[in-house]
C-alpha cells in the first residue's frame, strides 16, 4: 500500500459524531481536560491520543461532539449524526427548542515527512502561545504525534479548534467547531 492509500485509509478511520445528550468521558482514554464557563453555558473539553470530546451545556440542555478513530463501543442512543473525517466537510445542526446552533468544519491533509515535522513544531509553538489543551504521543513506530484543542469563549458562543497530527501517515486533521446559543 503506498503512502497516499494509507493516508486516505487513516483519515477514513476517524469519525466525528454529534450527540443530543451528554456522554461520559470513559468512552475514550483521556489525557487532558479543560472547562470554560460563561453565563448560562459551559464547555468541557477532553483530549486523547488522536481524538477529542466536547460537551456543551446551556441551561439544562447538553450536546457532545466526539472525534475518534474507534469503530466499536460507541453509543448510538442520542446520536444526531456521524460521518468520516476525510477531505473537507461542513455540517450545521440547529437544536430548535433549546436555541443552540452547532457548526463544524473538518479538513484533512496528508503531508510529506519534512512538512509534517515543520507543522508539528509550528503547532507546538501555537499551543504554547494560546495555552491550548495538548497531548503529545507516539505512534506504534515511536514517531511524534500531537493532539491539541484551542478554545475561545465569547459571550454567546464558544469556538473550538482541534488539531490531530499522526506522524505515520503525515495526517493532519483539523476541526473548527462553534457552539452558539441564540
Amino acid at each position: 500500500m503506498n503512502l497516499s492509500s494509507r493516508s486516505a485509509s487513516m483519515a477514513l478511520a476517524y469519525q466525528l459524531f454529534l450527540y443530543r445528550k451528554p456522554l461520559h468521558p470513559e468512552i475514550m482514554q483521556l489525557k487532558g481536560r479543560k472547562v470554560l464557563s460563561h453565563g448560562r453555558y459551559d464547555l468541557e473539553a477532553w483530549i486523547s491520543a488522536g481524538g477529542h470530546m466536547l460537551r456543551f451545556r446551556h441551561g439544562s440542555f447538553s450536546c457532545c461532539e466526539l472525534l475518534t478513530d474507534q469503530d466499536d463501543r460507541l453509543p448510538v442512543d442520542g446520536a444526531v449524526t456521524g460521518f468520516p473525517c476525510s477531505g473537507e466537510h461542513e455540517f450545521e445542526h440547529r437544536f430548535g427548542a433549546e436555541k443552540v446552533v452547532y457548526t463544524t468544519s473538518i479538513q484533512t491533509e496528508n503531508l510529506s515527512e519534512n512538512l509534517y515535522r515543520s507543522t508539528y513544531d509550528e503547532m507546538l509553538d501555537y499551543a504554547r502561545q494560546t495555552e491550548a489543551l495538548t497531548h503529545k504521543w507516539a505512534d506504534d513506530q515511536g514517531r511524534r504525534c500531537l493532539s491539541l484543542l484551542d478554545l475561545q469563549r465569547l459571550s454567546k458562543e464558544v469556538h473550538c479548534q482541534g488539531y490531530h497530527l499522526v506522524a505515520g501517515t503525515g495526517l493532519v486533521l483539523r476541526t473548527q467547531t462553534i457552539f452558539q446559543h441564540v
